[in-house]
């Protein structure tokens, strides 16, 4: 297996008109069989373009560096954090409290072992659901914000829609297999910020060692590196985006539709030595200190029944995904990752 995620213009797909063809075919093959073997794959969407993602993290940047008082005006705990700020210090990491998943970590090798949490993640989130009929949360100050987070909130789900119809197809199933799942799912925009100036020690963990709960992941171009990826194989790989392109990754819900077939992608943020390069460099060009990323969780309807699609129903593994529908499963999910704000 090669370490390296591999990138994949969808621009042919998204020009096709009418079925696939056998080359076409191919293509969803190859994006079914990435997020199979892999977890990851790097995506090339000429609708994604590298002025919106830098226009929505400058403006995500603005917001993280304004004061702990003016941001803590926008959580919302007894919304479980879903929209609004999560401010440091409130989402643990599912390796701190899994038992499971430390003992995984243990038997990897030293050089592919995750750097064990401390305590609860170091990072904020601001989570925005694009285009969302419930009350959103918009900061003070910032007349752009609703248009800058719906525009590159769309577009990004987009992607993730093309990604999923492909994957469906590549996996020899009907086209809208995962998409008809995901319609007026809560899929959320959520930036997440990390002050680099108060945590950038080499070492520090910001976001530690876990999945992600929904259905699949897609990042834009962070403006600081740190986040490292884990391939099926237990390889720790630095997640390289080129400029213009995006990072998707598998979830846990897709974990379930397919039976095992993919498994959600492990991931960590952490302050690396290329991490502290980009600061000398920011300190040099006086740019921000806060690393932001530009992430959105695409979820499977909540009520959706989360269960093996298909002939994966007959997998080896697929008793080990029995059916639960999707809120509940996200319920479960999020008293264990919020254990702080529980208590």
């Amino acid at each position: 297996m090669d370490s390296e995620l591999n990138l994949i213009d969808i621009s042919p797909y998204l020009a096709m008109s009418g079925e696939c063809d056998q080359q076409m075919t191919a293509l969803c093959y190859e994006v079914s069989q990435n997020l199979r073997e892999k977890g990851a794959l790097l995506l090339k969407d000429p609708r994604c373009t590298l002025e919106d993602n830098d226009r929505f993290v400058a403006m995500v940047e603005k917001y993280f560096s304004s004061s702990l008082e003016f941001k803590l005006l926008h959580q919302r705990p007894q919304l479980h954090y879903q929209v609004g700020v999560t401010p440091e210090g409130i989402e643990v990491p599912r390796s701190l409290v899994d038992k499971k998943m430390k003992e995984e970590m243990k038997k990897l090798s030293k050089e592919n072992r995750p750097s064990a949490p401390l305590g609860a993640d170091l990072k904020w989130r601001y989570f925005w659901r694009p285009n969302s009929c419930s009350q959103p949360v918009i900061p003070e100050g910032f007349p752009e914000w609703e248009e800058t987070m719906n525009s590159w909130g769309q577009k990004m789900m987009a992607a993730i829609e093309v990604v999923a119809e492909m994957t469906a197809i590549g996996f020899n199933l009907p086209k809208d297999s995962f998409t008809s799942l995901m319609k007026q799912g809560p899929h959320l925009l959520a930036p997440t910020g990390s002050d680099l100036e108060k945590y950038g020690k080499e070492g520090t963990v910001l976001a530690g060692y876990h999945y992600d709960l929904n259905f699949l992941t897609i990042h834009g171009r962070s403006n600081y590196p740190g986040l490292n990826v884990w391939l099926r194989n237990g390889k720790k790989i630095p997640a390289k985006v080129p400029f213009g392109c995006l990072l998707v990754q598998t979830g846990k819900q897709m974990e379930w539709l397919t039976g095992g077939e993919c498994i959600a992608s492990m991931h960590d943020l952490v302050v690396t030595n290329q991490t502290i390069d980009a600061i000398s460099e920011a300190q040099d060009q006086k740019r921000c200190f806060w690393r932001v990323s530009s992430t959105l969780f695409a979820h499977i309807a909540s009520d959706q029944i989360l269960k093996p699609l298909g002939y994966l129903e007959r997998s080896p593994l697929a008793i080990k995904y029995p059916p639960i529908i999707a809120e509940e499963y996200v319920e479960e999910e999020l008293k264990v990752i919020h254990v702080k704000a529980n208590k």
